[in-house]
């Protein structure tokens, strides 16, 4: 175990991270809030001070990267990031309990949207921003945007990148790692551009586009009001929702279509999958709750609307679905677990994995039936080795017991009903962000105990990591020394 360079990529995040804080501290200093500007450059120097010191007393001989490592650094920075990124929100006084600022934070940076505000109207400008401002950052990947600016040794970066990103299988764009996290910041950046021009467009404001294209882009949905984009006009969450799907795609199909390589994308299983999904789970919702609006085109807009923020787990609400027919609300609660597309920034199971697993179920069933045949799993015309599939089928395993751990642990709260507590449960766990019940798109999580909010805050963290990272950073085998 190289700890030193542990250390030192940790130190290279907090100064990261403190350069990161200057843009908050910039929207804080044009609205003229005062507080906004004194807490951000408290954490500024704080951060900078402290990872000065750490990068300049970790500096290891030895920079190279191995698997363990890539674990452990993305595990710990992301603590570290959230701990020191909670603290603008306790200095200025507007969350001043540790354990809902922490909360707020982890939401942010996981992309889970869950929210402990009771009146998000009542923050100021720049806390605002930064509170969405994490959503962007985590949905792509800190640990990648160092990967583009950070050259690491020998190709060793692979393994933070797979430790990050996610899905069942992660690989390279192009040979070099760098140049494969530095196009996948451009594209997401592009992107996220493209929907602020598209906001503009439709009135909305600059402030408001901005913040809401870094929420969308992360795919975890914080607004700045407390009905969400439920009091923005049509044109703007039919943007909104075409946006939350894209983002939910696999970034490397937006590189091949660069590229001009159409026919990989158009055959692409796991798009279509996704895409179908969303049209069928549409479609029923619209048939349930069409006799609540008597208005076809509102129907068809809020099902999607709502099926997009689900499925790509934003976490956007264009309406109160606590209120919708017990169907409508079965079809965005099965929602919850699938997830978008691998290699996006969405949360959720993933639908690579779900695919994987239903070919695997049925590889075993005709297995049963002729004993004596060979069948290969295939996934995009390739073959899917029996290592990948084992990885999917314990996943999954983990994801359950993850789920109804946090599940059980929620029960003891006395003021929140079994629905409650359970979609509380899934929707941390898949960084979905609202559930329902008394967790609903028009609630929130502040009635619950400090100490429930520290174990959804880290099933909001096994969640985004896929469980795998947090646990070899808690696994003692891992920090033995190398022989």
């Amino acid at each position: 175990m190289n700890r030193k360079m542990i250390c030192y990529m940790v130190g290279y995040i907090v100064k990261l991270e403190a350069v990161l804080l200057v843009l908050p501290l910039i929207v804080s200093l044009c609205y003229h809030e005062m507080n906004g500007v004194f807490s951000f450059s408290v954490t500024i120097l704080a951060a900078a001070l402290v990872g000065f010191i750490v990068t300049g007393v970790f500096n290891p001989k030895n920079r190279v990267i191995y698997a363990r490592e890539g674990f452990v650094i993305v595990t710990a920075a992301w603590i570290v990031l959230s701990l020191i990124g909670c603290m603008p929100f306790i200095i200025s006084g507007e969350i001043p309990n540790f354990f809902d600022a922490f909360f707020e934070t982890v939401s942010g940076f996981t992309t889970t949207g869950a929210s402990i505000l009771t009146d998000v109207e009542g923050m100021s400008k720049g806390l605002l921003f930064w509170r969405s401002f994490t959503h962007w950052l985590g949905g792509m990947g800190v640990l990648v945007l160092i990967m583009a600016i950070l050259p690491s040794e020998n190709g060793r970066g692979i393994h933070i990148l797979r430790a990050e990103m996610a899905g069942p299988v992660v690989g390279k764009i192009v040979p070099k790692i760098r140049d494969t996290a530095k196009i996948l910041y451009v594209i997401y950046f592009g992107l996220t551009i493209l929907m602020i021009g598209f906001l503009l467009a439709g009135g909305m404001p600059l402030y408001d586009s901005a913040v809401h294209a870094l929420g969308t882009a992360g795919t975890g949905g914080f607004g700045i009001r407390s009905d969400s984009i439920a009091g923005y006009s049509p044109y703007l969450q039919w943007v909104i929702t075409v946006f939350m799907i894209l983002f939910g795609v696999n970034f490397n199909l937006y590189y091949l279509v660069l590229l001009r390589k159409f026919k990989p994308v158009i055959t692409n299983r796991e798009l279509w999958v996704y895409l179908g999904i969303m049209v069928a789970s549409a479609g029923i919702i619209t048939y349930s709750i069409y006799p609540l609006y008597n208005n076809f085109s509102d129907s068809v807009r809020h099902s999607f609307f709502q099926v997009a923020s689900i499925v790509s787990t934003t976490g956007f609400s264009s309406a109160d679905f606590n209120l919708w027919p017990d169907l409508a609300k079965g079809v965005l609660f099965i929602l919850m677990f699938l997830g978008g597309c691998a290699g996006s920034t969405a949360g959720g199971l993933k639908i690579s994995r779900v695919i994987l697993l239903i070919k695997s179920i049925h590889k075993d069933i005709r297995h049963l039936l002729h004993p004596r045949s060979v069948e290969a799993v295939k996934m995009e015309g390739k073959t899917v080795d029996n290592t990948t599939l084992h990885s999917v089928t314990t996943y999954f395993a983990l994801y359950i017991v993850l789920i109804a751990v946090t599940f059980l642990i929620l029960c003891f709260e006395p003021n929140f009903d079994l629905q409650s507590n359970l979609t509380a449960s899934i929707s941390c766990c898949n960084n979905v962000g609202p559930g329902f019940g008394m967790v609903g798109p028009m609630e929130g999580y502040a009635a619950y105990s400090n100490f429930s909010k520290l174990i959804l805050t880290v099933a909001m963290l096994f969640g985004r990591l896929e469980i795998y990272p947090v646990l070899l950073a808690l696994y003692p085998r891992t920090w033995r020394k190398n022989k």
